[in-house]
């Protein structure tokens, strides 16, 4: 008896459109706690991928800006890689599973619940790890330059406006979900971390707006503004940094923005093209 082959080709976009599909089945049936714990870990690896992008971004001015860009988007991309490698919930990935629902296979009541609970999680994580940083006290790093970089990224990100910040938001979930899609179609991990890489470098590099990675960047600047002003006076000027701006100028819109990037204009528009005749 013949052995079955070993296909070791890619998937084509619409076997993408097909699995993508059924991941979302699966992802809107889980329950609510390994949902919910699944989004702890998402919101804990965006973070950390977070963490390193301020932290390469923290150099002299031999760098230009656009070399300095790039090395952060290179290195952000580390908090992805976790997220679909090692396995966790992210909120601006699982816009995807609108496909799912444009093919009738879960309903919008829960694709809305698995959106709800992840978002949640996503934040409670990247809260989690902010508040670890400022124990840590990390920001002092380099003669406090590095702190300095944390609070001007959060300053700068909490001083968009809103319309700004939509459509920051939706250049960012477009690359995000463009990422996820074709990770989706590798069969080895060398090649989820290949697709991976260049449009979350590309998002970074190009100062697009990620709602989750924005839910670490502006509370860390935020609880050092709150814990140690008097570093925060010696910085610089951060009149941006407050609460209400963080939500209103940024993580309102940018969600929306996010929204509308990655369900929109990856999710029904794959769905559009490879599905749409499907019964």
């Amino acid at each position: 008896m013949a052995e079955n082959p070993v296909v070791i080709d890619d998937l084509s976009p619409a076997e993408v459109a097909t699995k993508t599909v059924n991941i979302g089945i699966k992802k809107a049936n889980l329950d609510f706690w390994t949902m919910f714990f699944l989004a702890l870990l998402g919101g804990v690896y965006i973070a950390l991928g977070a963490i390193l992008a301020t932290t390469v971004s923290t150099n002299g001015p031999e760098f230009p800006f656009g070399v300095n860009s790039l090395l952060k988007g290179l290195i952000f991309s580390v908090g992805l890689i976790l997220v679909l490698v090692a396995g966790a919930e992210l909120f601006t990935g699982n816009n995807l599973i609108l496909m799912a629902v444009l093919a009738k296979k879960v309903t919008v009541a829960k694709m809305l619940r698995n959106w709800g609970v992840v978002y949640l999680g996503n934040l409670i994580g990247s809260l989690i790890i902010a508040l670890v940083m400022l124990m840590s006290k990390q920001y002092l790093f380099a003669g406090g330059a590095l702190g300095k970089t944390v609070l001007t990224i959060a300053n700068t990100k909490a001083g968009l406006g809103f319309w700004s910040a939509i459509g920051l938001g939706i250049m960012c979930n477009l690359l995000v979900c463009l990422a996820v899609w074709m990770s989706f179609s590798a069969r080895t991990t060398a090649g989820k971390i290949l697709a991976i890489i260049p449009p979350i470098t590309a998002f970074v590099a190009a100062g697009f707006e990620h709602s989750v990675a924005n839910m670490y960047f502006i509370p860390i600047g935020l609880l050092i503004k709150w814990a140690n002003p008097e570093f925060v006076t010696k910085a610089g000027e951060f009149g941006n940094l407050t609460l209400s701006n963080f939500l209103v100028h940024n993580l309102l819109p940018v969600t929306i923005g996010n929204l509308i990037g990655g369900a929109l204009f990856v999710g029904a528009m794959y769905w559009f093209i490879y599905l749409r005749n499907q019964k």
